[in-house]
């Protein structure tokens, strides 16, 4: 009896592996959710269930920064609108970007149709490989979270994008087309930031022909970074106030831009309170990560957010990591260290992240925490 008990847990493990995508439109999962999903009480998200359904108690209304007025009249406003978003919340939304509603539209339909393909095509892009540069899974770090999270994802990396396409899935047939169109700008989109981020913390001013070359030379290393496409897929859930789509954390690296469908989910906290954001259409919400709350020694803040899911509808976000290139050491930016303003942190890279979260479950902003010198 024991002996198949035994079995029985593990066959199950084995199919939460597969994703909870496959759980549920396989049956497994119909009116109520698995206890390898279910939160310890002080983890569950605080909400009714017509309240998950309908997210609108605790809105937040997010610093707006109109991208059309960054290089016109207006642009020292724009810019003391950036810096004081950056350090009192930690992410602010962007509208007139200049990314074309077809390349955002297309890229939000590709991912969707990804995900209905069969479970066997999915399947083939499953890694445990962390450098693969494409990987499907489940929940946010499935070899290690005790409680699974209600959530499946394609990780895509988009370094030397010519080079790793070919490795991307060819199914749907305009997958790769859309899906590098989109990561593209969204590259362009986010060195546009990172110069006026970096305008803000006083570290961009070309007074002379020598700081003129240190800014091009600046600029050339955020370019020559890392970026990551991350598609995350949250579908319908049974009981979602005992489980989330994705736990309390911060990004780890520069900034990350995230496209969401019109279905709400995500949540920052700020002030001690989770607060939703409202989606505006075909507009980005931008977070600063851990490397740039490093980078910046501690001025400019990352921000703790997560992921509710609902009964009714599934949902679809697709975020676009970016930091230094991975061999990079991310380190406070000299500019902003002096006698009032100690180092505050260690330097860090790609490498000790990736073996911080593969010997532990991460939690909150745990990483960042670990990087902090006393």
């Amino acid at each position: 009896m024991v002996a198949n008990t035994i079995n029985e847990d593990e066959n199950m493990e084995m199919k939460y592996q597969k994703g909870v995508k496959h759980l549920t439109e396989s049956g497994i999962i119909t009116s109520k959710v698995p206890r390898k999903y279910i939160l310890p009480f002080p983890d569950r998200p605080n909400l009714s269930n017509r309240e998950i359904d309908d997210v609108k108690s605790r809105k937040i209304n997010l610093p707006i920064i109109d991208f059309a007025h960054l290089n016109g009249n207006n642009k020292s406003q724009v810019l003391k609108s950036l810096a004081k978003a950056c350090q009192e919340y930690g992410i602010f939304q962007v509208v007139n970007h200049g990314i074309e509603m077809e390349t955002i539209h297309n890229m939000i339909d590709v991912s969707k149709r990804f995900f209905e393909l069969p479970f066997d095509e999915r399947a083939k892009f499953m890694s445990s490989n962390m450098y693969s540069p494409v990987r499907y899974g489940t929940s946010f770090n499935q070899n290690k979270d005790g409680v699974f999270c209600w959530r499946d994802f394609l990780k895509l990396s988009c370094n030397s994008v010519n080079d790793v396409v070919p490795f991307w899935p060819s199914s749907p047939v305009d997958f790769r087309m859309a899906t590098q169109k989109y990561s593209e700008e969204a590259k362009s989109l986010y060195m546009k930031l990172t110069e006026a981020i970096l305008e803000t913390l006083g570290i961009m001013e070309d007074t002379n022909t020598d700081e003129m070359i240190e800014k091009e030379n600046s600029l050339k290393e955020f370019e020559d970074g890392s970026q990551l496409m991350v598609l995350n897929y949250y579908p319908a859930c049974p009981e979602p106030e005992l489980t989330l789509g994705m736990p309390p954390h911060s990004d780890y690296g520069l900034l990350t831009l995230l496209l969401q469908d019109e279905v709400k989910g995500l949540q920052i906290q700020h002030q001690g309170t989770w607060h939703t954001v409202e989606p505006i259409p075909n507009s980005f919400v931008v977070n600063v990560g851990d490397h740039l709350e490093i980078f910046s020694n501690g001025k400019y803040k990352s921000v703790l957010h997560r992921v509710l899911v609902n009964s009714s509808r599934s949902r679809i976000s697709i975020a676009s990591l970016h930091s230094l290139a991975v061999s990079r050491i991310v380190r406070p930016s000299p500019k902003l260290i002096n006698e009032d303003n100690p180092r505050r942190y260690q330097d860090t890279d790609f490498a000790t992240f990736l073996e911080y979260v593969s010997s532990c479950e991460p939690k909150g902003k745990n990483f960042l925490e670990s990087r902090k010198l006393t």
